[in-house]
């Protein structure tokens, strides 16, 4: 069984992206994905002082070994990505910088939103390069939600046209993120990665 990490990363009181991450939870899960919810909210790391790798032996706080170890068993990741002013969530990414080497070697997948119609395209553009230079392999298919309120409800169950729509789009989307999966998976098994 495949494990995937989805992760998100609002610390606002009023959180409606957290509807798309169970969404997501939920719909890989159905597929046999073993989909775990990463909050970053709920991990609570502080602000970005030292990495993971950068801490000797195991003196890492808790919560950064046990997410380090979530991180390097996984076959893939899905950040569900609000947009905040053209661009990241801090939360989000704040969480994401603690790691390096933890994330090679892995396909990666970019579900993003806004509150508008731009359906948080643009942190998904700022979202591609910075997975990448991390040594994910981002996955070409994402998933966009605009007008997340009118597209998913409060237990993130689609609604109206917009959940229609995000149903036709998840499967494709879904295909994609497990076929890479399951073939980087194969590869590390049969090869071993350069570095």
């Amino acid at each position: 069984m495949q494990k995937l990490l989805v992760f998100y990363g609002s610390y606002r009181s009023d959180r409606a992206g957290i509807r798309f991450a169970d969404y997501c939870v939920r719909k890989f899960a159905d597929r046999g994905v073993q989909a775990e919810l990463i909050d970053a909210r709920a991990v609570g790391l502080p602000m970005l002082d030292r990495m993971y790798k950068e801490y000797p032996g195991d003196t890492a706080p808790e919560p950064m070994r046990l997410l380090a170890k979530k991180i390097a068993a996984a076959d893939a990741f899905l950040f569900v990505a609000g947009e905040y002013n053209w661009g990241m969530q801090p939360g989000l990414k704040n969480l994401t910088d603690h790691f390096l080497e933890e994330w090679f070697w892995r396909p990666a997948a970019l579900a993003t939103y806004s509150a508008g119609r731009f359906a948080g395209a643009r942190a998904g553009y700022a979202w591609h390069p910075t997975l990448a230079e991390m040594g994910m392999v981002v996955i070409p298919s994402s998933l966009a939600v605009g007008s997340i309120g009118a597209t998913l409800d409060e237990q993130g169950h689609p609604i109206g046209d917009g959940g229609a729509a995000l149903e036709r789009s998840f499967d494709r989307f879904a295909d994609e993120l497990t076929w890479w999966a399951e073939a980087a998976f194969r590869q590390r098994a049969s090869v071993a990665p350069p570095y």
